[in-house]
C-alpha cells in the first residue's frame, strides 16, 4: 500500500532530544513544526515562511494545542540572513517540501549551514521526480542536494526513502 509523507514517521529517524532548538524552513501551516514542537517539549522551534497567512494559521492551531514551543518569522529564506536567526543557534533544520519551490536552493543551504551549531542537522524531504503527480517543474533530487552540499560545511550522514512519493536526506554541519 502506498503510504503519503508522515512528519512523525521522518522525524524518527533523527535523534531528537527534548531541548533542542530547531528550524522549520517554508513551515506553511505547521505540519512538521507542530510535530515537532511535540516531541521538543523543552525545545525551541522557529516556524519560519515567507506568507504571513500560513503563520498566522500555525500559531492559532499551536495555540488550541497549547504548544509554547513555537515561534513564527515571517522572511524569505532564500535571501541574505534570511531566516533572522543567530549564527550557530541551532540543532536541527527542517528543510520540507521547499527545495522545489526554491529559486536559489544553495541560498537556502547555505543559511541552514549558517544557524546550525557544529554537529547539527539539517533535514530535507522533498518529492520524487518520478511521482505521478507533485511538482515537475522545478523538483529536485536527493542527488542534485548532495552535489549542491558537497561545497559546504554539510556532510550526508543518511538517506532514506520518506513514503511513498518523497525521498530524504540527513546532513551534518562539520
Amino acid at each position: 500500500m502506498e503510504n503519503f509523507l508522515d512528519p512523525e514517521e521522518v522525524l524518527s529517524q533523527l535523534d531528537l532530544s527534548s531541548e533542542m532548538t530547531t528550524a522549520d524552513f517554508g513551515s506553511g501551516s505547521g505540519g512538521w513544526a507542530l510535530a515537532l514542537a511535540k516531541k521538543l517539549e523543552n525545545g525551541k522551534v522557529y516556524a519560519i515562511d515567507i506568507l504571513e497567512e500560513p503563520l498566522s494559521v500555525l500559531s492559532s492551531k499551536a495555540q488550541a494545542e497549547n504548544l509554547r514551543n513555537i515561534e513564527t518569522i515571517r522572511s524569505n529564506v532564500e535571501g541574505k540572513n534570511g531566516s533572522k536567526l543567530v549564527d550557530n543557534s541551532c540543532d536541527l533544520v527542517l528543510l520540507t517540501n521547499l527545495l522545489f519551490q526554491a529559486e536559489d536552493k544553495k541560498a537556502v543551504l547555505n543559511e541552514a549551514s549558517r544557524v546550525l551549531r557544529v554537529g547539527g542537522k539539517v533535514l530535507v524531504v522533498d518529492w520524487d521526480k518520478k511521482c505521478p503527480f507533485g511538482p515537475r517543474e522545478n523538483a529536485t533530487s536527493p542527488e542534485d542536494i548532495k552535489k549542491l552540499c558537497q561545497k559546504t560545511s554539510l556532510n550526508i550522514v543518511k538517506e532514506f526513502r520518506a513514503g511513498t512519493f518523497h525521498w530524504g536526506l540527513i546532513f551534518e554541519k562539520s
